[in-house]
């Protein structure tokens, strides 16, 4: 909805007549009412919402008594002549108004989601559609799909959405550090979404620069924070309370379900203050129910009545899940995503260095003779045998660590015997060399047949638990591989949670870009959450095996992913011993290598075969079961549930894990959590949005010659008709604009001094593709136009502005009798547009309510002739108060049935808050709270409800050539 109404001053008399829906301009910008009620000093007190741009969605008070507050009386509506070509400026008029309008929340049908940089996949957009059906009161939502299947597009596309519907203004985007730029490059250069990255840093420099108590984080309405940043809730909590957002999305949501930690607290603090939450997590569970309740009562907190006992059925409408496996995904990846290739475990013997290693464990550590460890710490053992699973290097950090921590203990006697044990350990380990490690000579055979060395461009991604080994094995391959000087510096980046945001972001990117001489990423598990390394690359070498089948699935999905056009290649070192009892590679690592593949051929996932659910209690279970004397196989088979008579501590972990995401033998046809609208039935609902060009292009075009006539001359615009590139000069006012655009990509390509866009996909597909070729930038210098994009909300402003607030255009056309354009919206209590409607109401009564088909039999469109027909407008000006009262009867007669759809999903979420609470009293006992939480979400549902008269408008009016003067 836009400002562009005529007014009417307010009388004395009047100063309560302002009923819910009324449109008013207050300090030159129009608000919408919600609601008016008189006070005793100072008049009428009246509750709005910002219509305007400059206030859109933004709540304020107001007082007759205080301010002067001027109702806008669409009956006073001054009409004017067009004299543009072909009626263009009226077309363009009615064009903007018809874009800038917000979808209405009854639009449950997606609106943009064939217009992005990505493949239409319809599994991809069954989030959004999920978002929008209303079987929630609020666009709230768990995407829980598996590793690689795109999480990041399918939060992009409900985005997209939400923001056309004019619930996507504000926006903040939460995710781990190392994320930060490869999560805001997605959001640019697929969809046109803006996002300015901060940190501790940038929240500073805001603070400086704006005014002393203001709010940092209102000056940018669309933001990417690192979670690490915004969890100092003594620095940034007090912000976070007094803000509004109108989206808010939180990736990698499972670090959050911790009651009471940080992170916890963050998110805590954000879900009251968003309208939309979108939480995403592949693994968003830690196999506790409770917690899991935890997480879900962000999203609705009346989901869930016992937070020990619930089913997947109780939260369907808060969560969608898939596999790749999921039928619909496996359908719609064909040629999209390389299948899986196989996962080699290559076998290494070990060196007789290593021999004497593993005598020593087997004998002093982790006897088989069922004699005492030296240690009386049960899992150190462990510790030191993956420790020097991984490598001599990190062997020797573990035994240092302990030697210093029972050096603390100052109890000499009681030591003696594990600290003459670590510093045979220590003796031994100190002495190796690379040529005394099986694994490193077995890495660099490996690397060498894959094809990396100093004439190929091939890349591998090399994992490993521990930074010691990281770091020796990055000093190390590359001129085993026959890198030299820079070359060798150059070749390996080492990837930990040791760095900093920046340092790890930049590691991402380097690995990502065709032409860094990078070949070889050596990484920990810091990049095994989240991160695209399938761009440039399409092998891993495990060095080093997780005892995780949770964490050997994360780290595999880092290359087998969405987008992969190889074949994904695994391989994982495997040291073998010969000493009798050496607790060597082919005792777990094998194993789990062989257990991971299995469920990812026959699941698609891996992580319900343990039935833990976190990576660090399956690693906990396991090595405990290893102390007992159980083989991987019966730990991982062993039922955990309680009242099972398994080795499960029985705190919550109730089987709706498994009613959740899949047992392991369920049936991979049946999508657990999927409703029969999401699941990949039927196709996906698409939005009846009214246009009157054919296209983007057009409107683009046509704006440009009414706006700038002369564009060639003032913007030094250049268009290939070939290519589809627009090239040009930003003026000013769009420069001002490109603040909300990433300042690294504005810097970087040069967009203050040149913009270089297009409508073509498959330009700005290669020049993303060049981007991503190249050795210093990935942002692209071409970016696709969408109808989200700055450039195309700054031509659509340009046009509204052409007319007066005051004023609508008439236009000559083939009609009989002259033919009003009116818009009609019903808000709710929350200013937000339920029904909109688009009327051609003729002056003896009759109501068209398409009125892009009017327009259309009109022949309204860029063929059409300009007359420059003299019409009388203060005789249509007349009618318009009739055709207005006409046109309010006619959306009042309508109303009950538009309403309907709306009002049955919140009655039915109301009656399902009365069947929560009294259940919620008894079996939590938290007193008042419940019932609290019962009132808050019932007056939330209320407001949601159509209110108050429709918004009338008169855009335009269609006049008869025999009515000319």
């Amino acid at each position: 909805m836009t400002a562009d109404v005529s007014t009417a001053p307010a009388t004395s008399g009047e100063d309560a007549q302002f009923p819910p829906g009324a449109q008013i301009l207050v300090r030159d910008e129009v608000w919408l009412v919600r609601n008016a009620t008189r006070t005793e000093h100072d008049g009428a007190r009246v509750e709005a919402v910002g219509a305007s741009d400059f206030v859109r969605d933004q709540e304020a008070v107001f007082f007759t008594g205080l301010d002067r507050i001027e109702l806008l009386d669409p009956k006073l509506t001054r009409l004017v002549r067009d004299d543009s070509p072909n009626f263009r400026r009226s077309r363009l008029f009615l064009e903007a108004v018809l874009r800038k309008t917000p979808l209405p929340q009854a639009e449950r049908g997606l609106a943009l989601a064939d217009s992005f940089l990505l493949d239409a996949l319809p599994y991809q957009q069954r989030p959004a559609q999920l978002a929008l059906s209303g079987r929630n009161l609020r666009p709230r939502l768990l995407i829980a799909d598996v590793v690689g299947l795109g999480k990041t597009l399918e939060i992009g596309l409900t985005l997209a959405e939400l923001i056309r519907r004019g619930r996507g203004e504000r926006l903040l985007v939460v995710t781990p550090q190392h994320v930060l730029e490869q999560f805001q490059h997605e959001l640019w250069t697929r969809f046109a979404i803006p996002l300015v990255r901060l940190d501790s840093v940038g929240i500073e420099r805001i603070q400086r620069e704006i005014p002393a108590g203001r709010n940092p984080f209102t000056y940018f309405k669309r933001v990417i924070v690192s979670i690490d940043t915004l969890k100092n809730t003594d620095q940034y909590k007090h912000h976070l309370e007094r803000i509004n957002w109108d989206a808010v999305v939180i990736d990698e949501s499972h670090n959050l379900i911790n009651k009471g930690s940080l992170r916890n607290q963050l998110a805590r603090t954000l879900a009251p203050h968003t309208d939309a939450l979108l939480l995403a997590s592949a693994t968003p569970h830690n196999g506790d129910a409770r917690s899991f309740a935890e997480l879900i009562s962000l999203l609705d907190p009346a989901a869930i009545r016992d937070p020990e006992h619930y089913r997947a059925d109780d939260i369907k409408h808060l969560f969608i899940r898939r596999t790749k496996v999921s039928p619909e995904v496996r359908e719609q990846m064909k040629g999209q995503w390389a299948d899986r290739g196989p996962s080699r475990s290559i076998r290494v013997t070990a060196t007789p260095a290593e021999e004497k290693i593993f005598e020593e464990l087997a004998a002093v550590w982790l006897p088989s003779d069922g004699s005492k460890s030296v240690s009386d710490v049960p899992l150190f053992p462990y510790t030191l045998l993956k420790s020097f699973l991984s490598s001599h290097a990190a062997l020797k950090a573990t035994v240092s660590t302990r030697i210093r921590t029972l050096e603390k203990k100052n109890a000499p006697q009681a030591t003696a015997a594990e600290r003459a044990a670590l510093e045979r350990l220590l003796e031994l380990a100190s002495g190796m060399t690379e040529a005394d490690s099986g694994k490193f000579g077995a890495l660099v055979e490996q690397l060498r047949e894959i094809g990396v060395g100093p004439k190929s461009d091939t890349r591998v991604v090399v994992f490993s638990e521990r930074v010691q080994t990281l770091e020796w094995l990055a000093r190390t391959v590359p001129a085993a591989l026959g890198f030299k000087g820079k070359a060798a510096e150059q070749a390996a980046r080492v990837m930990h949670g040791g760095l900093s945001d920046e340092q790890q972001m930049q590691c991402v990117e380097d690995f990502g870009l065709a032409d860094t001489p990078v070949r070889i990423l050596f990484t920990g598990d810091v990049a095994s959450e989240g991160v695209n390394l399938h761009r440039q690359c399409h092998q891993l070498v495990h060095y080093d095996v997780p005892w995780s089948l949770i964490r050997i699935e994360q780290r595999n999905g880092r290359i087998d992913r969405y987008g992969q056009s190889h074949q994904p290649q695994f391989r994982a070192l495997i040291l073998a011993s010969s000493v009798d009892g050496a607790k060597d590679d082919t005792l777990v690592s094998e194993r789990l290598l062989e257990r991971e593949a299995e469920a990812h051929r026959s699941l698609g996932t891996a992580e319900a075969v343990s039935g833990l659910y976190r990576a660090e209690a399956e690693e906990k279970s396991l090595i405990q079961d290893l102390l007992r004397g159980r083989d991987v196989d019966e730990s991982l088979d062993a039922d955990r549930t309680p009242g099972s008579g398994g080795d499960g501590d029985g705190d919550g972990v109730e089987d709706f894990l498994a009613d959740f995401f899949g047992a392991v033998n369920d049936d991979p046809e049946e999508d657990a959590g999927a409703s029969s609208d999401t699941d990949g039935t039927g196709a996906v609902p698409r939005a009846d949005v009214p246009r009157l060009f054919g296209s983007a292009r057009e409107f683009l075009d046509e704006a440009l010659r009414e706006v700038y006539p002369d564009a060639h001359d003032r913007l030094d615009l250049s268009a290939d008709p070939d290519t589809g590139l627009l090239s040009f000069v930003p003026p000013s006012d769009l420069i001002h604009r490109l603040k909300a655009l990433p300042p690294d990509y504005v810097r970087e390509q040069g967009l203050r001094d040149r913009l270089k866009v297009t409508f073509n996909r498959r330009l700005a597909d290669s020049s993303l593709a060049r981007a991503r070729a190249s050795a210093t930038s990935s942002w692209p210098d071409i970016s696709l136009l969408t109808d989200l994009h700055p450039v195309m909300e700054w031509l659509t402003d340009k046009v509204l502005v052409r007319l007066d607030r005051q004023e609508a255009p008439v236009l000559t056309a083939e009609v009989q009798r002259p033919t009003y354009l009116v818009q009609g919206i019903y808000s709710n209590a929350l200013g937000r547009p339920t029904v909109v409607k688009w009327m051609a109401v003729t002056t003896d009564g009759e109501v068209d309510d398409d009125m892009v088909a009017v327009l259309r039999r009109a022949q309204v469109g860029p063929t059409m002739a300009n007359p420059g027909l003299a019409h009388d407008t203060d005789a249509l000006a007349e009618a318009i108060p009739a055709v207005l009262d006409r046109a309010e009867a006619f959306l009042e007669q309508h109303r009950e049935a538009w309403d309907e759809p709306l009002r049955a999903p919140i009655e039915e979420y109301k009656a399902r808050l009365g069947t929560w609470e009294q259940p919620t009293l008894t079996a939590v006992g938290r007193g008042s709270a419940p019932t609290a939480t019962r009132d808050r979400l019932t007056s939330l549902a209320d407001s949601l409800l159509t209110t108050g008269r429709p918004m009338l408008r008169v855009l335009a009016v269609l006049a008869p050539a025999h009515t000319a003067a």
